[in-house]
């Protein structure tokens, strides 16, 4: 049997773990000029697959090999531990919006706040 597929296969797997390290999980941490020290942490999701097709031909020098392998890595931040005179906070990251209702109930407080401000200035200018 040929080695081409395992080899193929151990290739993108090394190539993935070059990509992926602890710094893809609990990034590098970040110190402001006032003394904060922010941290990111995300989630890292892997996925590689593999097939090939280890063939003989008719004549006894050929090896027909077809095959391909790949891989993907895919990191969502999740959220940033603040550290502060001793303190430790965590700031969550919001999830982006799936669709069209999801960006609609998400811009609601805002534009409330909005047309809440513009109302009360509205109201203001009359009465002045």
């Amino acid at each position: 049997m040929s080695q081409k597929l395992p080899n193929m296969l151990e290739t993108t797997i090394q190539k993935i773990r070059e990509m992926v390290d602890v710094n893809s999980v609990i990034g590098t941490p970040i110190t402001t000029p006032d003394g904060v020290t922010i941290i990111p942490v995300s989630k890292v999701s892997v996925g590689f697959a593999g097939a090939g097709s280890d063939g003989r031909g008719k004549t006894s020098g050929e090896d027909p090999f077809g095959g391909g392998a790949g891989g993907g890595v895919k990191v969502t931040p999740l959220c940033f531990l603040i550290i502060k005179d001793g303190a430790v906070r965590m700031m969550s990251v919001p999830e982006p919006a799936n669709s069209t209702a999801d960006r609609i109930v998400e811009m609601l407080p805002d534009t409330l706040d909005k047309l809440t401000a513009y109302l009360d200035a509205r109201k203001e200018a009359k009465g002045e």
